[in-house]
């Protein structure tokens, strides 16, 4: 099967324009299909709030009212989006931005929690995994923004994370996936303040010891969390690390290496 890289790109890279750019060179250089989902850094934030639109966050997820969901929408699918797609181009790559209502790509629901209200956001139901295999194959590159639709009319907020975890395993039967988290850390540490602190392999067992001893910090335990999962369904393998890094990356030269037993 042929190679598919599904790079989530962090917020803090989006969120600096060298940063961004140079990621951006770096991502147009794969030679292999891929695709690249990215969430929207801390402009909607900034927007929303320019808006007079207050924001509120619970255990790090955004409470997306109507409100802001109209400024997630314009913000993540529309200016980011067509940034990244705009300085790919430029970069002799020719991609193509989405959202998960284009094609039908990610039918989702508005997440229900006991006792509380997420408003707009959504939880994955299926990835439309032809629709995207087909526009691979016109040698185009995806660029996916994390807004996706309930089928019904309804677009929701949804997690650039779990689209790619999602992305990556409807794909897995169609190409050999490796998904990559690529972020300003230099991949999983012991400590979360020493970048030279990096664990080369991750393992169930490993991860198992690892939470035990506390010694994964909370923001990262969603991420491997969702690699494992990945892995379970066919993703042949997941990276984490360093966006600036990510031609090594990719490769397995640096970052953290998520791996079955």
């Amino acid at each position: 099967m042929a190679k598919l890289y599904v790079i989530k790109i962090g917020g803090n890279i989006v969120d600096d324009e060298g940063k961004l750019s140079s990621f951006l060179k770096s991502f147009a250089a794969i030679k292999e299909k891929k695709i690249l989902v990215h969430g929207g850094g801390k402009l909607a934030t900034k927007l929303a709030e320019q808006l007079g639109i207050t924001q509120q966050m619970i255990e790090g997820r955004r409470i997306t009212d109507a409100e802001t969901l109209k400024v997630v929408t314009m913000v993540y699918a529309g200016l980011i989006n067509k940034n990244i797609v705009a300085q790919l181009q430029a970069n002799g790559c020719n991609a193509m931005g989405l959202t998960g209502a284009d094609g039908n790509s990610v039918l989702a629901h508005k997440r229900i929690v006991k006792d509380l209200d997420y408003g707009y956001a959504g939880d994955i139901d299926g990835v439309n995994a032809q629709f995207l295999h087909a526009l691979l194959q016109q040698a185009l590159t995806l660029v996916c923004a994390p807004i996706t639709h309930d089928g019904k009319g309804q677009l929701l907020n949804t997690n650039a994370d779990t689209i790619a975890q999602e992305m990556a395993k409807a794909l897995s039967s169609l190409y050999n996936v490796q998904l990559v988290y690529s972020f300003e850390k230099a991949g999983v540490l012991l400590n979360a303040e020493d970048d030279d602190s990096v664990i080369p392999v991750i393992d169930k067992t490993k991860y198992k010891e690892l939470k035990e001893k506390g010694l994964v910090f909370a923001g990262m335990i969603p991420k491997l969390d969702n690699a494992f999962t990945a892995l379970e369904y066919g993703v042949n393998k997941v990276i984490i690390g360093k966006a600036d890094d990510l031609s090594s990356l990719i490769v397995g030269q640096s970052g953290t290496s998520i791996i079955h037993e």
